[in-house]
């Protein structure tokens, strides 16, 4: 079925869609295996029912690097436990040092505190390969463990790339996240080596973490080595760490890159879920898996390459940070910015965008309803003439986001949002660079992944709300749970309700097109009088209104009488939550979203609870307002403003004595 004009916000010009690699891949499929595809919808589908062509198809046309392999594609189809080309050998660091060139750097970067780096290929392989050498002469081998505590700067993709090289697992948190925080994730894997900085800069403000690193040294006894980055007091010294060495030290001394072969299914990071309950879940993936993922999004599914400039604003503690270092998989230049976006204002990234001339910018979705509500004019601020793409992702981008980056990024720009998460470090739907941007939907579910809408019998239905599943295995699927006997963790986290198909946690809608919506996490959706709603549907409305720059909703269901539906609004400075702004609220829900959804209360807040990954507290705040202890349902220290939780906690004492 086909978007109307009036839906449709961007159409590919002739040339983009010859040029665009999916295109090309189209043609190759055609001239060397004799595959001829009507439209994308059929492409997907062959790619969802040939997995082992397909992936086939992914090695061989992008000559990606398998040795000694020359058996089948996947040996064996469960979910999970899938086993994915079986005797393969293959690094992650080959697949990038393979686009290695003197034609344009490797990384460019910029931080709030006004510093300045090009880094050449020739200058990252040279710092990795001295890492490498000095993390062999540490005793670090294939599968130990490498922790790292850096933002998002040049010498973190050096000591990622060095760790991998050497066939050591990785693993980085954000020097924002506290210490106890750090040690709820790294204690879990016993790390051998820590790298760490003595500080950063966020918000034009200065943070010294040299106490954090050392209370982490304290509590993690397997470190052996402690390698400090002075990024604040760059005379600082590692001699009172166990085992310290200053990063200059480590990284001078000349060296061969030498890249070890190992196993298709070899741990290649261990990365974590939010952990709102609960110790973090430490998530575990292969370099095979992880190299044909990441290429197949960043080829076909972002239309990136080796003339690329690619941003995607993030903290080392997001899933994206590893998505904009998969940039250097497919040659494009990794453009990091370090610092707070909306310091001094949210027109910083869009500042650094024109400096440095990237093609494809990525953010959050919040990023854009900010800069929207800020009314910052990004071509105004900065030289945008280069920028090709506009990225969002980490939770649903609203229509009014859609039609912001339109109007005032550029008309030209083409807006591909996806969605996907840090289980799997890819994405489940997302950008077709041949095909019409439909406000408010992504484009279409990405090749090779077996995405369905499932109705609450267990059955796929298109152009209805369903839960997303993935009923086919995919080779970044997580390898298993780091200390999990049994799987158990890993089963109940995605298995729980589909055995032996992957549920992913959010509510999608398949469009007759073979677009898809998300509405946010299904374990949080509202159900009222039998009409059933995404939170995210209710916020797009209510965040529209000038007044209000966050809101929160859950919905409290008691046995035996009705639920009652609070609704949480941060407000903007100097604004007065009165009679008419609840009844401007309330009648914006009533006529954009449904009058079923209508909320019985309206309160004021200073701030929404977030996760590290910047997700909306919802499941735990209604657990806690249902009466729960706050120790049973949130985890303070995976917030990235645990303080805001004080407000709620006393609500629910109140509303405790109320509801009795």
């Amino acid at each position: 079925m086909s978007p109307s004009s009036t839906d449709i916000l961007w159409t590919p010009r002739a040339d983009r869609i010859a040029g665009a690699e999916v295109t090309r891949f189209q043609q190759w499929l055609e001239r060397e295996k004799g595959l001829r595809f009507a439209d994308y919808e059929a492409l997907w589908q062959w790619s969802v029912d040939d997995l082992e062509g397909f992936w086939r198809a992914i090695v061989e046309y992008f000559e990606l690097p398998l040795d000694d392999w020359n058996g089948p594609v996947l040996s064996d189809r469960r979910m999970p436990g899938a086993q994915w080309f079986v005797g393969a050998r293959t690094n992650y660091a080959r697949q990038v040092f393979r686009h290695a060139t003197d034609a344009r750097p490797a990384i460019v970067f910029r931080n709030e505190a006004g510093e300045r780096a090009d880094m050449s290929w020739r200058t990252l392989q040279d710092q990795v390969a001295a890492l490498a050498q000095w993390l062999r002469a540490a005793g670090v081998g294939p599968g130990d463990r490498v922790v790292a505590y850096l933002p998002n700067i040049p010498q973190t993709i050096v000591a990622f790339l060095a760790t991998v090289s050497v066939g050591a697992v990785w693993s980085v948190c954000s020097p924002d996240m506290g210490a106890p925080t750090v040690l709820d994730r790294f204690r879990q894997i016993d790390p051998k080596v820590l790298i760490a900085v003595d500080g950063y800069h966020w918000g034009g403000k200065r943070f010294d973490r040299r106490e954090a690193v050392a209370t982490l040294l304290d509590g993690l006894p397997s470190v052996e080595r402690c390698v400090l980055l002075p990024c604040l007091e760059r005379s600082a010294s590692a001699d009172a760490l166990r085992g310290g060495v200053l990063w200059s030290e480590v990284v001078s001394a000349p060296a061969e890159l030498r890249i070890e072969s190992l196993p298709f299914d070899h741990p290649l990071w261990v990365v974590y879920s939010s952990g709102t309950t609960g110790l973090p879940k430490p998530i575990v993936h292969g370099h095979g898996g992880i190299v044909l993922e990441q290429v197949k999004l960043m080829r076909l599914h972002n239309d990136l390459g080796p003339e690329d400039r690619f941003h995607w604003f993030s903290t080392t503690g997001w899933i994206m940070w590893n998505c904009q270092v998969g940039g250097l998989l497919v040659g494009a230049t990794a453009c990091l910015y370090d610092g707070n976006p909306a310091w001094p204002d949210y027109t910083t990234l869009w500042r650094f965008a024109g400096e440095v001339g990237v093609t494809f910018l990525g953010a959050g979705a919040a990023f854009y309803a900010a800069c929207q509500k800020a009314g910052v004019e990004p071509r105004e601020v900065g030289a945008l003439g280069p920028l090709r793409t506009v990225g969002s992702t980490g939770s649903p981008l609203s229509p009014e986001s859609y039609q912001w980056i339109a109007k005032h990024v550029g008309r030209d720009v083409w807006i591909n949002p996806i969605s996907g998460g840090t289980d799997f470090a890819g994405a489940f739907v997302g950008g077709v660079p041949t095909l019409p941007v439909v406000v408010g939907e992504m484009q279409g579910r990405c090749l090779g992944a077996r995405v369905e809408a499932f109705s609450e019998q267990g059955q796929p239905v298109v152009d209805e709300v369903g839960e997303l599943v993935c009923t086919a295995p995919m080779p970044s699927m997580p390898l298993y749970f780091w200390n999990d006997p049994g799987n158990r963790r890993y089963l109940d986290s995605y298995f729980d309700m589909y055995p032996g198909i992957w549920r992913h946690g959010d509510w999608i809608r398949i469009t007759p097109r073979g677009g898809a919506i998300i509405y946010g996490r299904s374990d949080t959706t509202i159900n009222r009088h039998g009409v059933r709603m995404g939170t995210s549907d209710i916020y797009s409305v209510v965040e529209a209104l000038p007044e209000v720059l966050d809101s929160l909703v859950v919905d409290l269901e008691y046995l035996g009488r009705e639920s009652y539906m609070p609704m949480f609004v941060v407000l903007r400075p100097g604004v007065a939550l009165d009679a008419p702004l609840i009844g401007r609220i309330q009648s914006a829900i009533r006529a954009a979203a449904s009058p079923r959804h209508v909320p019985d209360a309206v309160f004021a807040v200073a701030e929404v609870p977030r996760t590290l990954t910047g997700k909306k507290l919802e499941l735990p705040i209604k657990k806690l307002l249902l009466g729960q202890p706050i120790d049973k349902v949130v985890n303070r220290d995976a917030l990235t403003n645990p303080a805001s939780l004080d407000w709620f906690l006393e609500f629910a004492r109140v509303h405790a004595t109320q509801t009795r």
